[in-house]
């Protein structure tokens, strides 16, 4: 997620400065993935690089930067951490680890990438890791960069803009650190504000994700919600399957199995979910399946449907138990789309031209 943009500019808006740590370079096995960050500050550490002496070694090293720059000055270091034999971790591998020094002086730039992330603009950051303190914003149509810059390279332009058309994580491109600030495509609409509702929302809005939560009863929702959660109070819930964008994951959870049932169908035959999660028995589904058949459903899109919900072997009803174990079977379907996905960007095309013979 990009939450740390909002938490960097809420520190730096009040002039307390800061170090933002970045993974920068992983070779072999390490704790966290280019382009993982933790804020530290004189007083706290917000999100995590991995843990363990990694991230207790860089949390001193920041203090210091910290303490040696000031609250008006700016600094950029790069150091490289052996897991094994510098932090005594078992993963054994190498990380490079950027630390960057945030004050006053960075709020112009600061400012306007917070303004491109409020908007939903595709915006990838260019951060040279050679020398000075500057960075570049490139979007689809500019880049955007400081008067006592030099222009980015082309090529890093170039690069950037590829990112965004890919959807790609962040990399490194020689010496320069590319990171997208996107807007993920992770959806999730969870239909049902009651208890398990709820807690399913509580820990959904955690991940990286875009919910949309509905309901039909009125002042069911909560007054505060996470960035990440649009709450939709619907005289006809069912209706709003179709405002989801396709490969949308579908909770279903409501107070009634009607409305269950309605909405069940809608997203069935809508067919381009990613996932159907409805609350229930076997004894639910198999009614709901009966009926569905009638209606003329297919065996193929009455497979899709997934109730009871949750990754097997817990046994509680608790509605916080069983949040976690919905969110777990949501992360497999994701990541095992995602994993077929690039098996397939990856696999050999089947030759189309009729002059090309593959022996």
């Amino acid at each position: 997620m990009n939450q740390w943009i909002d938490d960097l500019h809420g520190l730096v808006v009040t002039d307390e400065c800061c170090s933002v740590v970045t993974v920068v370079g992983v070779r072999g096995s390490a704790p966290r993935e280019i382009g993982a960050k933790m804020i530290v500050t004189a007083r706290e550490t917000i999100g995590t690089i991995g843990g363990g002496q990694l991230e207790y070694q860089c949390t001193q090293i920041a203090v210091e930067q910290i303490q040696e720059t000031g609250a008006y000055g700016s600094q950029r270091l790069r150091r490289r951490f052996p897991l094994g034999t510098n932090c005594g971790q078992c993963c054994g591998g190498i990380v490079d680890i950027l630390f960057e020094c945030f004050a006053s002086s960075s709020i112009a730039r600061l400012k306007e990438l917070k303004r491109l992330h409020d908007e939903r603009r595709p915006v990838v950051v260019v951060t040279p890791l050679t020398e000075g303190t500057g960075k570049f914003l490139v979007t689809e149509d500019r880049c955007i960069h400081s008067a006592d810059e030099v222009s980015c390279p082309g090529a890093v332009i170039a690069a950037a803009r590829q990112i965004i058309i890919d959807n790609d994580g962040a990399q490194l491109l020689d010496d320069f650190l590319l990171e997208p600030i996107l807007q993920t495509d992770f959806h999730i609409a969870v239909f049902g504000a009651g208890h398990v509702g709820a807690a399913t929302v509580d820990v959904l809005s955690k991940l990286d994700c875009r919910i949309r939560w509905i309901d039909g009863r009125r002042k069911f929702f909560p007054a505060q919600l996470p960035k990440n959660v649009t709450a939709v109070e619907s005289a006809n819930p069912a209706r709003e399957v179709a405002a989801m964008p396709p490969d949308t994951h579908y909770l279903v959870l409501t107070h009634s199995h009607p409305l269950d049932y309605d909405i069940c169908e809608q997203v069935l035959q809508r067919g381009d979910f990613a996932y159907c999660g409805l609350i229930g028995s076997m004894s639910k589904r198999r009614r709901f399946e009966r009926a569905m058949r009638k209606q003329g459903m297919s065996g193929f899109l009455l497979k899709r449907l997934t109730c009871p919900i949750g990754v097997s072997g817990i046994a509680s009803k608790k509605p916080a138990d069983i949040a976690v174990a919905v969110a777990a079977e949501l992360l497999r379907v994701r990541d095992a789309a995602a994993a077929a996905k690039q098996d397939n960007d990856s696999a050999p095309k089947e030759a189309n031209d009729k002059n090309v013979h593959v022996l």
